[in-house]
């Protein structure tokens, strides 16, 4: 956690100068997230554990408090039989003697098994508020990340494009363009003069169909006249 924190630490002279010797910062911060996220699996078990124990720990103080008042309850019940003359009283207090020293050591045994739950608790409390910050750490850092990797993309892109505008000549450019247009001039000049040729073309032909319809027209019209004597 303290390497991860340290690193993302954005502004501390340590961590930038860590961070430029690292071939590839983004593949590490994204292992350290995974051996964070391998720690917070460690730590939930961990936690689950620890719970399971205090609730197994409750569960036999209250089944040794229970135990003690049944004691009690059985002593008071014996004492009152043996005043009622019900059982011999020499009887019922050796009864009663063997409970008070059973209810003796479930005294002793309460005031350990209070121990544990208490330590126990504080445990689980510890263990809980690591998890928690594990969490939350993680969730920081992948923000962190994300917003890391977008950087990372505008500034390779930025790069890129200055590098480019640095390599480019002005010169050649304005050069490329003019003969760019010199060659766009020539070919539409190139165009044009296809169009008058087929223009030409086109006119030509008109009037020599025109000439072979005249000459038709001149030999019929010589030869009606023939045939008609004039």
């Amino acid at each position: 956690m303290n390497v991860l924190r340290r690193l993302f630490k954005i502004g501390q002279a340590e961590t930038n100068s860590a961070v430029d010797k690292l071939e590839d910062p983004i593949k590490m911060v994204e292992q350290g997230l995974r051996d964070m996220r391998e720690n917070q699996d460690v730590a939930m078990r961990s936690l689950a554990e620890v719970k399971a124990m205090h609730i197994k720990r409750t569960r036999e103080l209250n089944e040794t408090k229970e135990a003690e008042e049944d004691l009690q309850n059985k002593s008071v019940l014996l004492l009152k039989k043996a005043q009622q003359k019900e059982i011999d009283s020499a009887e019922a207090d050796n009864f009663v003697k063997e409970n008070l020293k059973r209810k003796a050591q479930l005294a002793k045994d309460i005031l350990l098994i209070k121990d544990d739950v208490a330590n126990l608790e504080k445990q689980v409390a510890t263990l809980e508020k690591n998890v928690n910050s594990i969490k939350t750490g993680i969730k920081q850092w992948e923000n962190e990340l994300s917003t890391l990797k977008a950087r990372v993309k505008v500034s390779s892109a930025t790069q890129k494009i200055n590098k480019q505008m640095t390599n480019m000549d002005s010169h050649s450019v304005v050069s490329m363009l003019e003969r760019m247009k010199s060659k766009v001039m020539q070919d539409e000049a190139l165009a044009q003069a296809y169009g008058e040729m087929a223009e030409a073309s086109e006119t030509n032909e008109e009037k020599m169909n025109k000439a072979i319809e005249n000459l038709s027209v001149e030999d019929e019209l010589a030869q009606m006249k023939k045939q008609l004597g004039i």
